[in-house]
């Protein structure tokens, strides 16, 4: 798998296939230049090769990855769009909708704190 078409085309379910195209092309049209990469077979943004968010489809969510400091700064406004989580990361169910403005602080927030970071993870 080398590019997000190639994930995108492993999801089976037409509706969560849709669901998932519409995220990613959210985060595509809303943040031009960051990179888009496949690492452990998870679609991934980088800005100057440093992670920003990872984005990935299960049976029955969207999992988002932001890293375990952004899901601690963040947990609070997860909690209340409704969405489960972990310490790195949470989980939009596919019968729910999705909270672009989180998804926009999130990668907002990382894209800021990341400025100049030179390793991969935090």
């Amino acid at each position: 798998m080398e590019t997000f078409q190639d994930y995108i085309e492993t999801i089976d379910d037409m509706t969560h296939r849709k669901q998932f195209e519409e995220v990613i092309e959210w985060i595509n049209k809303n943040y031009l230049d960051l990179g888009r990469v496949i690492k452990w077979n998870t679609p991934m943004y980088t800005m100057d090769d440093t992670f920003i968010l990872g984005i990935n489809s299960a049976k029955k969510h969207i999992s988002i990855s932001p890293e375990e400091k952004s899901m601690g700064i963040f947990k609070e406004d997860i909690e209340q769009s409704g969405y489960s989580q972990t310490n790195g990361l949470f989980r939009i169910k596919y019968s729910q909708t999705v909270d672009y403005d989180l998804l926009k602080k999130m990668i907002d927030y990382n894209v800021e704190d990341k400025k100049g970071y030179e390793k991969f993870w935090r």
